[in-house]
């Protein structure tokens, strides 16, 4: 019955959106005249998602900032009274402390860390440079959730004297020292946890900037080499300023992930020792305290978070199509 479900969803899915398409088409051309129908026509196409995205994006947005106002219950009218929370709570503001580590942690390393295997998997032969990329890209195949399960084999931890199923304890332990709980390290168990999504996004960054470096011209590549240029030289003044435009993508768009990353702490931690951050805690407010009007102002602060960098891009990817 799964199977059978599965199959008519996706039969009346295609099937009633293609059957939409051209039955709006059809209509334009059969029943609108023909100054109008140019007009019309592409509505018909870009019309069914903008109604979409306003019915099921703008309309919860919307909605969400009005319950920022809202008690608890969403039942009565409250004022800034959860706006002031946001600011003087310290649990929350070690929350979005956190936040901020991330944002200025992962998006850096990750595109550092893509950008280091492009480069240098680019000196490969074909067959290895194909190779070392795979292994850097697998990682993007794994869910949040199963990435983390993964590393919280790697950070478990045993009692002394206990065989250690962890392996960095279990290297630890070997080295003479004793097991150390990790994630309980508030120094720097948020760090443990970047390093997930460190993994998760390297490959990411590795494949868009590894296209972009294949279209540098070698024209200013070889320019720059009879000029006496170092290959570190060639690199940072050559090479990087030409695919400086990849880099602000890939990063920016890495650093709106890292705003709405809840699994990973969900997993390992549970956003406890220090390591909580606003989406989870927002999932904390809304389904185990029951605080609506609190997790709507973590939802607001995401959005006013993430904005200006949605706007940086579309303005880049503007300059971009005016260059062409």
């Amino acid at each position: 019955m799964k199977l059978l479900t599965a199959l008519f969803a996706i039969v009346v899915g295609v099937g009633g959106t293609v059957a939409l398409f051209y039955g709006l088409n059809y209509l334009v051309e059969h029943t609108l005249p023909q100054r109008m129908r140019d007009t019309a026509r592409p509505w018909v196409f870009i019309g069914p998602a903008i109604l979409i995205v306003g019915l099921y994006l703008l309309f919860p947005a919307l909605d969400t900032i009005r319950r920022s106002f809202m008690d608890a219950r969403s039942t009565s009218f409250v004022g800034s009274k959860n706006y002031e929370y946001l600011v003087t709570d310290p649990g929350t503001r070690e929350t979005i402390w956190n936040n901020v580590l991330w944002i200025l942690v992962v998006p850096a390393v990750s595109v550092a860390v893509g950008l280091a295997v492009a480069v240098l998997a680019d000196k490969l032969r074909p067959k290895w440079e194909n190779t070392a990329k795979s292994l850097i890209f697998l990682p993007m195949a794994i869910s949040f959730v199963g990435a983390s399960t993964i590393w919280g084999f790697i950070y478990a931890w045993r009692a002394q004297g206990q065989p250690q199923i962890g392996i960095l304890n279990a290297i630890w332990t070997q080295l003479g020292n004793e097991p150390v709980a990790w994630l309980d390290q508030q120094q720097y168990n948020d760090f443990l946890l970047m390093v997930i999504m460190i993994w998760l996004q390297a490959g990411f960054a590795m494949v868009l900037l590894s296209a972009a470096i294949k279209n540098v011209p070698d024209d200013t590549i070889e320019a720059a080499r009879i000029d006496g240029a170092t290959e570190v030289q060639i690199f940072w003044r050559v090479v990087v300023p030409q695919i400086r435009s990849t880099i602000v993508v890939v990063g920016t768009t890495i650093l709106i992930l890292v705003l709405k990353v809840f699994d990973i702490v969900l997993v390992m931690t549970g956003g406890r020792n220090g390591t909580d951050v606003v989406a989870h805690r927002f999932i904390t407010e809304m389904i185990n305290n029951r605080q609506l009007g609190r997790a709507s102002v973590l939802v607001v602060f995401l959005i006013v978070v993430t904005i200006p960098f949605m706007i940086s891009n579309i303005r880049r990817f503007r300059e971009q199509e005016s260059a062409r």
